[in-house]
């Protein structure tokens, strides 16, 4: 390493021993003591190694009251992680309809597709989840969205077998 190369600071045990427990709050859903943190400052879009955000980890574990608390603390809606995943899309392969709701309200994008072009709605339409897959649909999500393999909801529906999603998809004059 030359001189010139700035080297980052490593983290000392303690600060190392907060992030770990800060994340771990946002997995039980601890509300109250992660709003302790954030009123004293503890910044809302702070992410993990793998780039998981506090929202993300707060909506993928089905805690509507900490993901209100940190939408409401100003954590973006739409922050994917490393793999390129939204909160949103997240929400809609778990089937947490309220979540997906309250991900909506605060800005979250319809069409956050991940890397493979996957958008949130073939996320609902492949797991029949089908209340999240009609909320999407009301919110302006495009039915006839294509991932990077050319498939759309209404083939991936059928390909997973997910009859109730694959139903309503097929009522609205889609075809695999």
């Amino acid at each position: 390493m030359n001189a010139d190369t700035p080297t980052k600071p490593a983290m000392d045990a303690e600060t190392l021993e907060f992030i770990r427990g800060l994340f771990a709050l946002v997995r039980e859903g601890d509300t109250e003591q992660l709003g302790a943190l954030v009123a004293k400052g503890v910044p809302v879009n702070f992410r993990n190694e793998k780039g998981d955000s506090l929202i993300m980890l707060a909506t993928y574990h089905g805690h509507l009251e900490t993901s209100r608390l940190l939408l409401e603390a100003g954590a973006d809606a739409n922050v994917p992680n490393d793999q390129g995943q939204t909160p949103l899309a997240g929400v809609a392969y778990k089937g947490y309809l309220e979540i997906a709701e309250l991900l909506l309200r605060h800005g979250a994008s319809v069409e956050g597709g991940s890397p493979d072009g996957k958008t949130p709605l073939m996320m609902a339409a492949m797991f029949n989840r089908l209340a999240i897959l009609e909320l999407l649909l009301k919110h302006g999500a495009r039915i006839d969205a294509v991932d990077s393999r050319g498939m759309t909801a209404v083939s991936l529906a059928k390909t997973m077998n997910a009859a109730d999603t694959l139903a309503h998809l097929t009522a609205l004059g889609q075809t695999a």
